[in-house]
């Protein structure tokens, strides 16, 4: 009889040992039964061990998916570093299969791209460090370094990955992938069917595709021969995940790339703080079309203040394009009382909720509750509700009122719900039969589009006014983004919607994110990430007093250890959600092992831990 200890798959449970009379190879993925559970648990054999005192079940099924040594290995530093378990770091990867084996065949790819003398030189300097930071303005051609490495990688009979942020950044991508790569490319992401992922899986296994393209999940695919990871708008927060393991697929990519000798390019135009300090990096500031940008301020309090629609009415007698941005979605952010001041929040969650208007409802974007629009103030019962702080769907209305004969769509995550619905507005837009595109952050991915001339930014002063150490960074590179997508050819202008014209314009005049980069470590060197690292402690239970015992009780064990410090803790910002109060530890530390022997010394059952934390 043979014993191995064998973690359970997205469980949090620690390894549990089970026998059997087969041999057994390490990664191998098994199922076995548990006490009170009706069907079999997956679980993947992680060590062979002595006979223990106990009485062990029987593994029950064998299966010929297995995980390789690299994915256990990746695996068991995120189990280590985000503070989850294997059982549950492994669940993010896709098996092999014993059964499908790699057929070799030598495609040669043609790109037919001329990189300018500036992105040849880009190229180089990636290739020569091995691990780089592509610094590239917008519309400098990061796209074409892309592809001429991959198709390098590719014909050397090497695999590579692209990621990207978001499900908006595909079709464009896809048609340029497909374009160079036919059927050796495939597009990975949360919208595509279970049968297509299946189809995907054995191709990459069977050496039929050699690229993947997609959000962060693409990173955890069975690859045979990966030599090439590209990381796409590195900047960005979705590569964040907000659910356990909570990792950073961009972090884990530097780690992997050094780890397995891996080529590893990340691109953007706003570079991340951590990616600018810790990787050498190529500036590509040239752009590919002769364009030329101006920015203009507009500090009225009206969402769309004369000035900016005779901006819009210019641009369109001109035949051009307009986007109009906010940060928000839905279509008010607070419905607040005329008497009392008071909003209409959401029974489970401590926040206001939002309007959507077409569904004529209240709906609280954290737990789903929705509810309809009430006549009067629930509060104080006299009071009407009027509208703070505008989104999408009202704007949309607006500009319909202002421009009846003009066609005008929506570009946020209410209403593009599909892959299809997603491609349909984005070939709209692309073949002129939109005049304004009003969206959220999915308009700030890099899409490329040769006829708008101009971006309306509205609402960025919510964002410099986060309460986060990262606002300044995250408000100025949005803005950054945004812009770019105005005058991809030719003439572009730029109107801003915000109190703070002087923090913006300075860096935005100069077109010169590198030296708020600089200035910006100058502020947080000793305070914050990058030179520090960084962690958050939510508990959260139904019950608000057991939940706050357990806060103290932590604090007060936190604050007695070595090497980390307790920088706040209290009420989360949103106190209640789904129903579950919620408290929250911030830590901090210049001593890495330190924080994760402080957050793996967390037992709490109500405790979610977030190293690394985007506060």
């Amino acid at each position: 009889m043979n014993y191995y200890e064998l973690s359970l798959l997205k469980s949090p449970l620690e390894p549990l040992t089970f026998q059997t009379e087969e041999e057994l190879e390490l990664g191998v993925k098994v199922e076995v039964s548990l006490r009170n559970r009706k069907n079999l648990s997956e679980a993947v054999v992680i060590k062979k061990v002595d006979k223990p005192k106990f009485t062990c079940s029987d593994i029950v099924s064998i299966t010929d998916y297995f995980f390789d040594k690299k994915m256990l290995e990746i695996a068991k530093f995120i189990s280590q570093y985000y503070v989850c378990s294997l059982g549950e770091a492994l669940s993010i990867f896709s098996p092999f299969n014993k059964s499908i084996s790699l057929e070799i065949d030598n495609e040669k790819f043609d790109s037919n791209i001329q990189l300018s003398k500036k992105q040849e030189e880009a190229f180089s300097f990636c290739e020569e460090k091995k691990q780089a930071l592509l610094f590239a303005n917008t519309g400098s051609g990061k796209t074409e370094v892309y592809i001429k490495t991959i198709e390098k990688i590719l014909n050397e009979g090497s695999q590579a990955v692209l990621l990207m942020p978001e499900i908006s950044l595909t079709p464009q991508m896809q048609k340029r992938l497909d374009k160079v790569f036919s059927s050796s490319v495939a597009i990975w992401h949360s919208k595509i069917t279970k049968k297509k992922k299946q189809t995907i899986l054995q191709d990459l296994q069977e050496g039929k595709i050699k690229l993947i393209a997609g959000a962060r999940s693409a990173l955890f695919l069975p690859y045979k021969n990966l030599k090439l990871i590209v990381v796409d708008e590195e900047h960005d927060d979705s590569y964040k995940s907000d659910s356990k393991p909570r990792y950073q697929a961009k972090d884990l990519s530097i780690y992997i790339a050094k780890k397995y000798d891996i080529r590893l390019i990340l691109g953007s135009a706003t570079a991340s703080i951590s990616s600018f300090l810790k990787l050498p990096f190529y500036r590509l500031k040239e752009t590919f079309f002769d364009t030329r940008k101006r920015v203009e301020f507009d500090d009225s309090s009206q969402d769309l203040s004369p000035r900016i629609l005779n901006k819009i009415k210019q641009t369109i007698a001109n035949e051009n394009q307009v986007i109009v941005f906010l940060p928000t979605r839905a279509n008010y952010k607070y419905q607040i009382c005329t008497s009392c001041g008071k909003s209409v929040e959401c029974p489970y969650c401590s926040v206001s909720m939002s309007l959507h208007k077409n569904d004529l409802a209240l709906k609280c974007h954290y737990c789903g509750y929705t509810q309809k629009i009430p006549e009067v103030c629930p509060s104080c019962n006299n009071g009407v509700i009027h509208n703070l702080r505008v989104g999408t769907a009202q704007i949309e209305e607006k500009l319909n009122e202002e421009f009846p004969d003009k066609i005008i769509k929506r570009f946020d995550r209410d209403e593009i719900k599909t892959d299809s619905k997603l491609k349909t507005v984005l070939n709209d837009f692309n073949n002129n039969k939109i005049d304004i595109l009003v969206g959220t952050q999915m308009l700030s991915k890099g899409h490329d589009y040769h006829n708008v001339k101009l971006a309306v930014v509205l609402g960025i002063d919510s964002i410099l006014n986060m309460n986060s150490y990262k606002a300044r960074e995250k408000a100025l590179s949005l803005l950054i983004q945004i812009a770019g997508r105005s005058g991809r050819k030719g003439d572009g202008e730029v109107i801003v919607q915000t109190q703070n014209s002087e923090f913006f314009s300075d860096y935005l005049q100069n077109n010169d994110y590198q030296e708020f980069l600089e200035e910006e470590l100058e502020f947080r060197q000793e305070l914050y990430p990058p030179y520090l690292k960084m962690a958050k402690v939510i508990f959260a239970h139904t019950n608000g007093l057991k939940v706050k015992d357990e806060l103290d009780k932590y604090v007060k064990i936190l604050k007695q250890k070595e090497n980390i410090q307790v920088v706040g803790f209290g009420q989360s910002p949103i106190f209640k959600m789904a129903n579950k109060y919620r408290y929250e530890i911030i830590l901090r530390s210049s001593n890495v092992k330190a924080l994760l022997q402080a957050l793996h010394s967390i037992t709490s059952s109500m405790a979610i831990i977030d190293m690394d934390t985007v506060y």
